[in-house]
Order: C-alpha cells, then structure tokens, then sequence
C-alpha cells in the first residue's frame, strides 16, 4: 500500500519548517539543500515561477535522495502539478486554489497546499482533499493571529503560513497552533554555512516551542 500522501504530510508537519527557493540552477538548489539538511530542516519548496523548476526537483532528489523533502510551489494548473510530480516532487504547494490540480495530487498522492483567503475556500479546498491549507497571501498581513482565526471555528484545519515568517515571530507561529512555515529569505540566502546557521535557530525554535506545549 503506497503511503506518500500520508508519510509526506506528516512529515511536513514534524519538520514544520521549509524554504521557497526560486533558483535557475540545480548547483544552487542542492546548495541550499545542503544548508538545510546541516541546520535539520528537511524540506523545500521549488517555485515554478522559474521554468526550469522540474529539472531542479529532479537534481535535489538525485543527489539527496530522501533526506530532503522537495516539493513544488506556485503549481497553478494541473499540467503542471503532473509534471512535478513526475520531476519528483513529494509535495504541491500553490497561490491559489485549483479543483483540478486538487484531484491531480489526490490521484497520484501528493500532499497538496493550496493558498486560500477565505473560510468558504478553505473548506472547498479541504472537500476535495487538500493536505494543508495555505494561508495565502493573507499570513504576510495578519500575522500569527490568523491561525486563531480559521482554527477556532474548524481547529482541525491543517494550515500552513508563506509569507511574513521571521526568527522573531516563529515561535508566536507555532505556539498559535500553525502546523507548517515557509520562509523564503531566510533558508535560501548566502552560503551553506549561513543558510544551516538560520535553520539550526529556525529548528531550535519550533522544537523548544512545541516542547513547551506539550
């Protein structure tokens, strides 16, 4: 019994962290992939703003095989969401809500991530499968205090925030109960070094944060 869907949503949610990485060469991605994997986050996101994103995909997968989880962002159309997964992406995450990309992922069991606004599109979304709900582009405005927002009425309601996520505020995140961060700057600036020193303080915080609340 194939259990992607289920074993990649759970772990998003443990590692709750990933970098948006928007790279035009595969050297650059496995370098960022590097850094994270030496700070413990295990997981990023490859945007397909840029056209080469599949190759990317497939180029982090080959060299790191299942230590990093390579997702696919800005996945708008189900065409590309197949293409993705067929670069070898373990997960979709888009800027909006598609029912077609939402049936693509469920068929070939990939998490999908789609960005949402409203309350009546968060729960469309969840109907046809959606593995998170992305808080998007509305996490950048409101902050952590949207997490209460859609988890008070539905607090099963798996959200995952983009935008707006800092070292300051991390915790407040995840304290409020958001269950998966993206952050673009921060995991995908500078050298190796650099990018595993951010996300060893980015780890550290969500582990010391979700200790406390156990």
């Amino acid at each position: 019994m194939n259990m992607q869907k289920a074993t990649v949503t759970q772990a998003l949610y443990e590692t709750c962290a990933f970098a948006v990485v928007r790279t035009p060469t595969v050297e650059r991605g496995c370098e960022i992939a590097e850094g994270l994997l030496k700070g413990g986050v295990r997981a990023m996101e490859i945007s397909y703003t840029l056209p080469n994103a599949g190759e990317v995909i497939s180029g982090i997968r080959e060299r790191f095989g299942h230590d990093v989880l390579v997702g696919a962002g800005t996945v708008m159309d189900a065409a590309t969401a197949r293409l993705a997964q067929m670069s070898g992406a373990q997960f979709v995450v888009a800027n909006c809500f598609s029912e077609e990309v939402a049936r693509t992922c469920n068929l070939y069991q990939i998490p999908y991530a789609p960005g949402c606004t409203t309350m009546t599109e968060a729960n469309h979304a969840l109907e046809v499968g959606a593995a998170f709900i992305k808080c998007f582009p509305i996490s950048n405005t409101y902050g952590p205090s949207l997490v209460g927002l859609f988890k008070t009425p539905t607090p099963w309601m798996p959200l995952m925030a983009s935008g707006g996520i800092t070292l300051e505020n991390l915790s407040e995140w995840v304290e409020k109960g958001v269950d998966c961060c993206g952050m673009g700057g921060l995991l995908t600036k500078g050298a190796v070094e650099e990018i595993a020193l951010n996300a060893s303080e980015v780890r550290r915080i969500i582990d010391d944060t979700r200790a406390r609340m156990r």
